[in-house]
């Protein structure tokens, strides 16, 4: 009795459950009601661990209703003609002229100029005056073929043929049809077996192609008749041998037809007749792997595809076809190149020509065998505006109907359909009668699904007559209603965004967000091992959990994202779990999402463009999309930056729709705009609309650009309030709410099962957020933080076993001295560090005890931070800076006391040892190897470890082994760390740990630095000095080196080194098995497979306007400050930000690191505008341009004073270059910078430069002196960005007027910095040429160090640090690579050429070589 309910005290939604299942009111009651039962459970399990109660499973949402706009309430009106293409002569319905022979496109003639037959009619153009003028009649360059396609499939259905090959076959029983009539006279001689080759009796047999034709047209009445050209591309006949007859098999296949045609319509000229030019698939698909073990394999590319169909068109449309079928099609993605060929030939030509596309569904399962509906396969091409779509082949009518059925309720255009005559028999032959056929195709002019229909396998003459005297008697399918038009995608399915709604009910599209590096560890860590099948279980789950399209972005500095992107694709598309839905491709790369385009058969997303590009790229980009049929996201960015407020952001998206609608012709359904969320709840009143902004912004956005789609990343909305999801979760559903029914939002990347609803929200939360997302009161920011605050404390009681925790506000300048000296550090305040350490060493008994105490304890509780992520590598310089200070005021009272101390003993001060270092908990030595100068990346680390209490002797840069030995023992350091920058380092380290281990070293070694990895320190280095009482450990960054120091100096010591040493154990094994496996061509293969630029095509750039040598002196800091990329700053202080918010700008709304890149961007600002204005730091450069030219052997380049020298073949020094010998999975060239410039007998040239900037050392000794360590760091950072920016300035200078082959180049800043302009500026040293020592050969020619004041290192490091040289190529081919790793035989060549050593020259390439040196 105590267990029993009333029906009134159950809870609402439970209410609803049961009452569902009771009385069997839905589908999936029990499901709903077993999803509950398993969250009651576990709650109960939650309660007994102490845990909090997961969330509460919602059921079925009610679907919301859409926000409608005007143009939502439109009637569809009756349409008169299927969708037309956007190009003017379809628009206008321009009659084609079929005057070919002016069609003289350079890619066209190219065409013809190979083809196999030469000086043949092409024209088809007839007297205006044959045939009357009113329909039916027609007559070429009179009518147009549109529309009188489009008068005779809607007054009839329309007759198409049957089958060619089965005719073919009839044929050769009637008559001899063997190898020698497959022949005949032209291929007689022909060296394989070419029986089978249907196409080619176009030219051998032509009498017996033509006698079928008219069969179908005078027999079975056919209106149009295909050509005898399905398989006449050149990847087909590559069966034959016959690739280079392709144009002449299609102009032949048409010119027959085309005749026919003539010859049946001059009998009737009521009844004119029409030449379809049939388009076969290939023999290759682009979706479908031929290897049953490697999914991402491929035996043709899209652009292969493209090729072979190009010519294809060019050879139809010469034999006179006036329509082009692609048919037959099993793979969508064969039909998308086809079509885009298709569209590439109209562009060219002008012409407007009729394209009809015909699918094949291979079983009853109604897919193709690339696996997509009928409905995806339409939704994938129907943006190419083909005027008939229907099915075709596989099956017969009677098994098609479901089919057509469904098709036909969906296709906007004509529809047709031509089955086989039945299904194929035992011994492969057709059964249906004539009679049988027309009987089963007659449900489809019954039910009114038709405009054309003929036969395929199977099919004659006589069972088309049959079907058109059936057919007769039905009118045709009337074309659908023109509505509002909608973004329709596809992947396997398809799927139309208006139509959608999410788990909460709402009309939103979920893009899944977790296939995204910078979005998920766990597939980044997937992505850089290379194991996609893992990677395709992250993309499956989304699915599951929600997602209606999977984000796809493979950007990182570490990964190939070209070859990422296109593997991922391959792989996912052959996954039917995730290739159901459609992909957003995205990237920071354009070119990356276009390679990943050319591998979905579906209709995709590309995230992103925008008009931050210039207004031509940006066109550019969205007519190559357009031509893709992708649907695209627009940024609200412009050349002046990021759209911030309600107008700005309504400005930049009605200019760019206008661009887009208006320019490009783009669909403007397919157009997702994203207007920027901004983060709101800063405190910050000009922060604070952000919200508002958005939500107003989205619907006059919608209101002014019809049919567009919005959407935004709504992360950053919150970040001010990271750490309490319920907080954010609660702010973005009632955003989410505004902004979607509301507004009119439609999409966002999202994880699914994170999103709320508003009416989960509590009461008290929810009118905190609207407040704070409304900006409805002046101290909304300030409730929801003390929300946060109270939400913080209930967590963290909890977790402790107790209730809720009452919070009390409490300046932190009430605290004791003690404390205020700790928060002081934790949070970088130097305001009031003297006044709170006078005031602490009055409590304490002697000065020390106030290091010891408040001081080390604040900067404990800073590393702890520091380590857990909680803390940032600027707030850390900053707490570094307030310690030192403190410590500065500190010594004069310790200098003091240990005087009085001496004298109190009865000894000398004078013995007073200033280096006392017993009271740190370690000490390191910091020194930068011999011939090397840079060291930030040091000097963060010895801030780092110094903030944990451990004393770190600093012995500066070009730090050679001896003194590097003699100062570890000196010092008696604990452990040694090694520092370097540039490549040569590297060998430099490793004699540093050989002569460690010689001198009987004991201290750990700890190898970090920008050129070094874990992999160099396991496999060279680690093995000369690696124990376990001195490992050799590779550090990554500063954060990780205080967790290296202490364990080392811990009691845990060797449990810790015991792990590392197995790790690089097994890193040196499958180092040296990848050697083995990795093939390597030899030097001279790799020479043969060089990049051969053609020079007559794209000659080289034109001479420059000042040869010689030219100084500049007169570049100021100011000048180069707008071409400063700031991204390698924030790297420099360790701060990245994660997707969406890579990169400056965007790192400023990141929820990590946002706050902190804000005011360390704010700090470097001042001190660049003092630099500026006091000109403490100055720029200076010399530049070389000469005559140049590639070597007879063309792996180097030699340089020549003057024209006469070059004449004279005088060169006055050589440039030696290395080239790829790793084996590549592609048919890519095997790239040197030699390849870049022409040979003898073409006047190119060659440019370098050498810059620097000066005055840095001076600052950072100011610094230095004033304990200023955050001040010193950031003067370094900067004068790299200064010098950077100087070499991207005078880059410029000399493409634009020194050498002046871009003298029209007008790209802004942020151009510049994507390389968007002809030319590559390699460093000597850097990956296009990883050898160090032709600095010196520039050095030598430019005479860097007498005009600018430059020096080379012992080992090749440029002086000052902050120092950029480099090659400058002009020619448009010329692009970055890296040369990677090389062979024996390349290096004993290379060094004859420059004639050095082997055993030197294999000292500084050693991080290439893929062998071991003797």
């Amino acid at each position: 009795a105590n267990e029993l309910l009333d029906v009134d005290e159950l809870d609402d939604d439970m209410r609803i459950l049961c009452e569902n299942l009771v009385f069997n009111k839905t589908e999936d009651a029990t499901e709903d009601m077993l999803n509950r039962t398993a969250y009651e459970r576990a709650c109960i399990d939650a309660k007994k661990k102490g845990l909090p109660p997961p969330r509460k499973p919602r059921g079925k949402m009610p679907q919301r209703p859409r926000l409608e706009f005007d143009y939502d309430k439109v009637e569809p009106k009756p349409a008169t003609e299927p969708p037309l293409p956007s190009s003017e002569a379809a628009r206008n319905h321009t009659p084609n002229p079929y005057l070919n022979s002016s069609l003289t496109h350079e890619k066209i003639a190219e065409i013809r100029a190979k083809a196999t037959i030469k000086g043949v009619n092409i024209d088809y153009r007839q007297p205006a005056d044959l045939y009357p003028e009113s329909f039916p009649h027609f007559v070429r360059g009179r009518d147009s073929v549109r529309e009188y396609i489009t008068s005779l499939f809607t007054s009839q259905i329309a007759i198409y043929d049957g089958a060619m090959g089965t005719m073919i076959q009839n044929y050769s029983k009637r008559n001899k049809l063997d190898e020698e009539e497959y022949r005949g006279e032209k291929f007689k001689d022909w060296d394989c077996n070419v029986k089978g080759n249907n196409d080619m009796l176009s030219i051998s047999q032509p009498q017996v192609i033509q006698e079928i034709y008219k069969a179908y047209l005078e027999e079975g009445g056919s209106n149009l008749i295909g050509t005898n050209t399905f398989s006449s591309t050149t990847i087909a006949m590559a069966d034959y041998n016959m690739e280079a007859y392709a144009y002449e098999l299609n102009y032949e296949g048409a010119r027959l037809a085309r005749e026919a045609c003539d010859e049946v319509t001059a009998k009737d000229p009521t009844k004119p007749r029409f030449v379809v030019g049939a388009i076969g698939p290939t023999n290759r698909t682009g979706s479908i792997s031929p290897s049953v073990e490697d999914p991402a394999a491929r035996n043709v590319t899209f652009d292969e595809l493209v090729e072979t169909y190009f010519e294809q068109v060019v050879g139809l449309v010469d034999g006179g076809a006036d329509i082009l079928m692609v048919e037959t099609i099993f793979d969508t993605l064969n039909a998308k190149a086809a079509l885009f060929a298709i569209g590439e030939f109209l562009e060219f030509s002008g012409l407007d020509i009729p394209v009809f596309v015909s699918g094949t569904l291979v079983d009853q399962s109604g897919r193709t065998l690339s696996g997509q509906t009928g409905e995806a396969f339409y939704a994938s091409i129907r943006h190419a505006k083909p005027m008939c779509v229907g099915l075709n082949c596989a099956l017969g009518a009677k098994h098609m109907t479901p089919f057509v059925e469904r098709l036909s309720k969906v296709v906007e255009c004509f529809t047709h359909v031509y089955s086989n005559a039945g299904l194929p028999n035992a011994m492969g032959g057709y059964d249906d009668t004539p009679e049988d056929m027309a009987e089963q195709n007659r449900v489809f002019f019954e039910n009114g699904w038709l405009n054309m229909v003929g036969g395929c396998c199977g099919s004659t003459p006589p069972h088309i007559k049959a079907i058109r005297e059936v057919a007769e008697n039905y009118s045709p399918r009337k074309l659908p209603d023109v509505g509002r038009p909608k973004m329709w995608l596809s992947g396997l399915e398809d799927l139309v965004v208006e139509d959608v709604h999410n788990q909460l009910g709402l009309p939103f599209l979920n893009v899944g967000e977790r296939c995204n590096i910078s979005g998920s560890i766990r597939f980044k860590k997937l992505m850089m091992a290379g194991d996609y099948g893992t990677a395709m279980d992250i993309a499956k789950k989304q699915i599951e959990d929600g997602a209606h399209v999977i984000d796809i972005n493979v950007d990182d500095g570490m990964l190939d994202g070209l070859a990422a992107m296109q593997k991922f694709v391959k792989i996912a598309v052959t996954e039917p779990e995730v290739a159901k839905v459609p992909f957003m491709l995205d990237a920071s790369k354009f070119e990356i999402v276009e390679a990943g385009l050319k591998w979905c058969q579906g209709k995709c997303i590309v995230n992103s463009i925008s008009l931050k590009v210039g207004e031509e790229l940006f066109k550019e980009q969205a007519t190559l999309l357009k031509k893709h049929g992708a649907a695209v996201v627009v940024m609200a960015f412009d050349e002046e930056g990021q759209a911030a407020t309600e107008e700005e952001k309504v400005r930049i998206c009605k200019r760019s729709y206008d661009v887009l609608v208006n320019d490009v012709g783009f669909p403007p359904e397919d157009i997702i705009f994203d207007p920027n969320v901004l983060t709101i709840g800063t405190g910050m009143e000009e922060h604070a609309n952000y919200g508002v902004d958005f939500i107003k912004a989205t619907k006059r956005i919608k209101e002014e650009c019809p049919y567009v789609k919005i959407s935004g990343g709504i992360s950053n909305l919150s970040f001010g309030f990271r750490g309490v999801t319920k907080i954010r979760e609660s702010i973005h559903a009632v955003f989410l709410k505004h902004a979607i029914l509301e507004s009119g939002m439609d999409v966002g990347i999202v994880n699914a099962n994170e999103l709320l609803d508003v009416s989960e929200l509590e009461p008290e939360i929810r009118v905190a957020c609207e407040n704070l997302v409304m900006n409805k009161t002046e101290d909304a920011t300030d409730v929801m933080l003390e929300l946060t605050t109270k939400e913080k404390a209930a967590i963290e009681a909890f977790k402790k076993g107790g209730g809720t925790s009452e919070v009390k506000e409490k300046s932190w300048r009430d605290f004791e001295p003690k404390k205020r000296l700790e928060h002081a550090l934790v949070n970088g305040i130097s305001q009031y560090v003297v006044e709170d350490v006078e005031e602490a060493r009055h409590q304490c008994s002697k000065p020390l005890e106030v290091i010891e105490g408040p001081l080390m304890d604040g900067m404990n509780v800073v590393g702890d931070l520091f380590g857990a992520g909680k803390m940032f590598l600027p707030q850390v310089i900053k707490s570094a800076r307030v310690m030192k200070k403190a410590v500065a005021y500190l010594l004069p009272f310790m200098e003091e006391e240990k005087r009085q101390n001496l004298i109190a003993q009865g000894l000398s001060p004078e013995d007073f040892d200033e280096d006392d270092d017993s009271n740190f908990a370690g000490k390191v030595l910091m020194a930068t190897v011999k011939g090397d100068v840079h060291d930030i990346g040091k000097n963060i680390v010895a801030v780092v470890l110094g903030c944990n209490n451990y004393k770190v002797y600093d012995i500066g840069v070009m730090c050679s082994c001896e003194k590097i030995l003699e100062k570890a023992k000196e010092y008696n350091v604990d452990v040694v760390g090694l520092s370097g920058l540039i490549t040569p380092s590297l060998d430099e380290m490793v004699v540093v740990a050989k002569e460690m281990s010689k001198a009987g070293f004991h201290q750990p070694l700890l190898i970090g630095g920008a050129t070094t990895s874990k992999m160099h320190t396991a496999v060279k280095i680690s093995p000369n000095y690696f124990s376990l009482e001195h490992p050799v450990i590779h550090v990554l960054d500063a954060s990780r080196s205080v967790t290296v120091v202490s364990s080392l100096l811990s009691g845990d010591k060797e449990e810790f080194v015991t792990d590392i040493m197995e790790e690089y154990d097994e890193m040196r094994e499958d180092y040296y098995a990848g050697l083995e496996d990795r093939y390597f061509l030899t030097f001279e293969q790799a020479k043969e497979n060089k990049l051969k630029i053609d020079f007559d095509t794209t000659p080289p750039a034109p001479a420059p306007r000042k040869l010689g040598i030219t100084v500049i002196d007169d570049v100021k800091v100011a000048d180069v400050v707008p071409y400063i990329d700031w991204n390698p700053f924030f790297q420099t202080w360790e701060l990245r930000g994660r997707y969406p918010n890579r990169g400056y700008p965007k790192i400023f709304n990141d929820e990590a690191v946002g706050n902190e890149a804000r005011k360390l961007f704010d700090d470097a600002q001042g001190m660049l505008k003092q630099i500026v204005a006091d000109g403490s730091m100055t720029l200076k450069g010399v530049v070389g341009l000469f005559p140049a030219n590639c070597s007879e052997d063309g792996e180097d380049v030699h340089i020549y004073e003057t024209e006469e020298a070059r004449e004279a073949k005088s060169p006055l020094t050589s440039f030696c270059m290395l080239r790829q010998q790793a084996e590549k999975e592609s048919d890519d060239p095997y790239l040197s910078q030699a390849d870049f410039i022409a040979p003898a007998g073409y006047k190119d040239h060659l440019g370098m430069f050498a810059v620097a900037c000066f005055g840095c050392d001076e600052l950072v000794k100011m610094h230095e002196e004033s304990h200023d360590d955050y001040s010193k760091i950031m003067a370094q950072a900067l004068a790299d960005r200064f010098v950077e920016a100087f070499a991207e300035y005078l880059h410029r200078v000399i493409r634009v007027d020194m050498w002046g082959y871009a003298p029209e180049e007008h790209l802004d800043e942020a151009d510049l910095l994507k390389i968007k302009y002809d030319g590559i500026r390699p460093a000597p040293g850097y990956p296009s040429q990883p050898d160090h020592t032709e600095k010196s050969t520039m050095w030598n020619l430019i005479k860097a160090k007498e005009f600018a004041g430059m020096e080379l290192s012992e080992s090749l490091s440029m002086l000052p640090a902050s120092s950029v040289s480099a090659l400058v190529f002009a020619h448009p081919e010329s692009q970055y690579f890296a040369v990677g790793q090389i062979g024996k035989d390349q290096v004993e060549s290379y060094a004859a050429r420059k004639k050095m050593e082997l055993s030197l020259v294999e000292r500084w390439l050693s991080p290439i070589l893929n062998y071991e040196r003797d």
